[in-house]
């Protein structure tokens, strides 16, 4: 006699609020959690950037610097560095347990408006390179080890300001305020181009690698086949008018999910493309998100405040290791 297959379960989303950060950072940029998703970093107008534990919600380092708001950061692979950009046009690479400056960047002629990751090449030796975007329109390089100040390479295909980039192994992708998604194979020197008809405001890889996300200020969330541009799906329903906001999938690649200026995150499974859960964040803009890399654990940044939210509370606390 045969028995029917399990019915695979359904994917849980965030959406209980765990607890509420006041950063005291005025507007909070960007928040983004570090690599192992221990950790968030979050951007403030007030010229800071702060180290939180997720667990806990206390503040364990403040980093100062800056000469005007940060816009946004990110980690090494090894937590040991942090890297932030701000409106004064400098990239500042952080040692996370001293806060001290170890490496500021100066070069692009804009306020830059994304920042990039640290891209960990394996040769014979390890090499940190820095990647940044700006306003001016240019992708700029950068040695962390070498003592040299200029960049080592320039990309400047885009025809407007770069809003956003992401680096994963020998990929760049970044989106521009041009419309288009151009992906860099680093390893084979080629670029590809994907055209949207509307100004790109948040790029991102799915975990697979397999696809593109983009969101754009059409008020609309495109997942495309990386190797063929193949519009895969679309995403609508939130509202993106005139805010650069962020967007990304779950950590399984379950769910597409988006700020909105409405003042919630947007989740739509990805295949079907239908609204799973509207998260209820506030009144004012969500200014930016970030899923944890492995659980279920969304961040989100409105006005001065981060939200932590996961699923229901016992589940979480196990997630979270409490």
């Amino acid at each position: 006699m045969a028995f029917p297959e399990p019915r695979p379960q359904v994917p849980q989303l965030p959406n209980h609020l765990l607890r509420t950060i006041d950063c005291q950072q005025g507007a909070i940029r960007a928040v983004r959690f570090n690599v192992d998703g221990n950790y968030l970093l979050s951007c403030g107008s007030d010229k800071s950037l702060k180290l939180w534990s997720v667990k806990q919600g206390t503040v364990l380092k403040t980093y100062t610097g800056h000469g005007y708001e940060v816009l946004d950061a990110d980690s090494s692979y090894d937590s040991s560095q942090v890297c932030s950009c701000s409106s004064d046009k400098t990239v500042i690479l952080w040692d996370v347990g001293s806060g001290n400056v170890t490496r500021k960047f100066r070069g692009h002629a804009g306020v830059r408006t994304s920042y990039l990751n640290l891209l960990n090449f394996l040769f014979k030796f390890v090499r940190f390179v820095l990647f940044s975007g700006s306003i001016d329109g240019t992708v700029r390089c950068w040695d962390t080890r070498s003592r040299r100040n200029d960049p080592i390479q320039v990309l400047d295909e885009a025809r407007d300001s770069i809003s956003s980039l992401k680096v994963v192994q020998h990929e760049l992708l970044t989106g521009s305020v041009d419309g288009r998604v151009r992906r860099y194979d680093l390893r084979m020197g080629q670029l590809h181009v994907d055209f949207v008809s509307s100004p790109i405001t948040c790029v991102c890889f799915s975990r697979d690698g397999q696809c593109t996300l983009s969101s754009s200020l059409d008020s609309t969330v495109r997942l495309l086949d990386k190797s063929t541009g193949e519009m895969l799906g679309e995403y609508t329903g939130h509202k993106m008018n005139g805010y650069k906001l962020d967007c990304c999938l779950s950590s399984k690649d379950t769910h597409v999910l988006s700020c909105s200026e409405d003042g919630h995150v947007y989740c739509w499974d990805l295949v079907e493309g239908s609204l799973s859960l509207k998260v209820p964040v506030g009144k004012a803009v969500v200014q930016s998100l970030s899923f944890h890399p492995t659980e279920t654990i969304l961040l989100t940044a409105m006005e001065r405040h981060v939200q932590v939210w996961g699923t229901e509370p016992d589940e979480t606390e196990e997630a979270m290791g409490k």
